[in-house]
């Protein structure tokens, strides 16, 4: 698919501006203000930027690439944009389904993440999340975690762009014995990595239940003196709702705006949970929601009032949680997920039409996460972060809509092609930067360990069940 493009010296091409990448004859669907759809369309990369978009032709002739893409019967997309996930919790995933939501958490997930979160398998994680992204189509994820800098590296490493959050939380975590000492680590961590293209070190809380407020308070003022992104749990279930109520007699949305915390940096992961006085309050603040569609509706937590987000002007983007709740990385999959939940629970079709579901997990992500003056929509001026999916396929057959081709018959199998600040990171379907074989390997390996482990406390708990 990709072709090295001919030499400049004595093709005639002397007056042309050389660039790094040339995608051509493309359908380029570019989400910018006007909804511009190019046909047989070009975009001109060079230095990571996008430098120019228009016809083929016209493009041609003003620029020569090191690289040519050729996207002849293909769909040219900007990168899409995962507002929450967990990526190292990939080494978990299927380990413990079909479970309450608390029952999930406590029983299940913080037992075992105290025994297999270390540095190496927290890489390990990262690196399996970010090839399932990567050739799914997503080139930018906001992730909450531990061991933040291990996660860091390999995003450096590999070539993806991230918002990385460590996750301050009241008990002990695998890296932080203390809140406290997680503060320092992330103020640590935004100065170590605050001049990397492609990472951006934020702040973030785990939820109300697990946190407590001085904390949330703590992290949200350093979140703010470095305008950074801040992360947090909100409003997830019911339980959570009730338990903030009778706590506090307020909501959860509004007892964090009693304190504070609320504000534009603000990124409310599920936010489920909400009454018109909450939507009224993230409007007024600012607020971004991670709506989170998949795993809501499989720990059966509810569905969040997306519909009466837009409408109250909320800043809204995708998210796919960690894989252990939902259990895949694939946004072509979740916003599907999310167009059909809503028009189901509103028991109206018209509500989250495609166009706008398309919006949610690329500009409208780019919002929620403060970065959509840099991506989100193909734009000149703007990293170059470009998707490329085949359209040779029966699904996708034929077209009356394009947006709606997008959101309701595509899929993430179908992307060839992955840039990232203009870097090539899946070339025909390959990963690049990755060695999937080797990357199996390791992560079978653990699997194997963490299902001896499984096996070994549950036969403990039974027998303290019966003590």
């Amino acid at each position: 698919m990709a072709n090295k493009g001919n030499s400049s010296e004595g093709s005639g091409k002397d007056h042309l501006s050389k660039v790094d990448f040339l995608i051509v004859n493309g359908l380029v669907v570019t989400m910018d203000p006007a909804y511009r759809i190019v046909e047989n369309g070009a975009i001109a990369v060079k230095d990571g930027s996008i430098v120019d978009i228009g016809e083929t032709t016209l493009l041609q002739k003003k620029f020569v690439a090191d690289q040519e893409i050729n996207a002849s019967g293909k769909l040219v997309l900007p990168g899409l944009i995962n507002t929450h996930t967990h990526s190292p919790m990939t080494i978990f995933r299927g380990y413990a389904d079909d479970l309450h939501l608390k029952e999930w958490l406590y029983d299940h997930i913080f037992p075992i993440e105290s025994e297999f979160v270390t540095p190496e398998n927290v890489r390990t994680g990262t690196r399996l999340a970010i090839a399932e992204m990567l050739l799914s189509g997503t080139t930018t994820f906001n992730d909450m975690y531990y061991y933040v800098d291990e996660m860091a590296k390999v995003v450096d490493q590999v070539g993806v762009r991230a918002v990385l959050t460590e996750s301050l939380i009241d008990f002990s975590a695998p890296n932080n014995p203390s809140p406290e000492h997680c503060l320092r680590m992330s103020e640590e961590l935004i100065k170590k990595w605050q001049h990397h293209p492609l990472i951006t070190i934020g702040v973030s809380a785990h939820a109300l239940y697990t946190t407590s407020p001085e904390v949330i308070k703590k992290g949200k003022a350093l979140a703010d003196k470095n305008n950074l992104p801040f992360n947090i749990h909100v409003a997830e279930t019911r339980g959570e709702y009730e338990l903030t109520q009778k706590e506090y007699g307020m909501t959860p949305v509004q007892f964090l705006d009693s304190i504070g915390v609320l504000g534009s940096n603000v990124i409310a992961a599920h936010s489920v949970h909400l009454t018109p006085e909450d939507i009224e309050i993230y409007a007024r603040r600012g607020v971004g929601v991670a709506h989170n569609p998949q795993c809501n509706m499989k720990l059966a937590s509810g569905v969040a009032p997306v519909p009466a987000f837009l409408k109250a002007g909320v800043k809204v983007g995708i998210g796919t949680d960690g894989v252990a709740s939902n259990n895949d990385l694939d946004l072509f999959d979740e916003v599907r997920s999310a167009a059909f939940i809503h028009k189901l629970n509103s028991q109206n079709p018209t509500v989250l039409d495609a166009l706008t579901a398309l919006e949610l997990v690329t500009i409208g992500g780019a919002r929620v996460l403060g970065m959509e003056e840099k991506i989100g929509s193909l734009e000149v001026g703007k990293r170059a972060d470009i998707i490329i999916l085949d359209m040779d396929q029966p699904h996708a057959h034929p077209v009356y809509n394009i947006y709606s081709l997008i959101i309701y018959s595509l899929r993430g199998s179908d992307v060839e092609t992955v840039l990232v600040d203009g870097r090539l990171m899946v070339q025909n379907r390959k990963l690049v930067t990755l060695d999937l074989d080797r990357l199996y390997d390791k992560v079978e390996q653990l699997a194997r360990q963490i299902a001896e482990k499984s096996t070994t406390l549950a036969h403990l708990n039974n027998r303290l069940r019966k003590l």
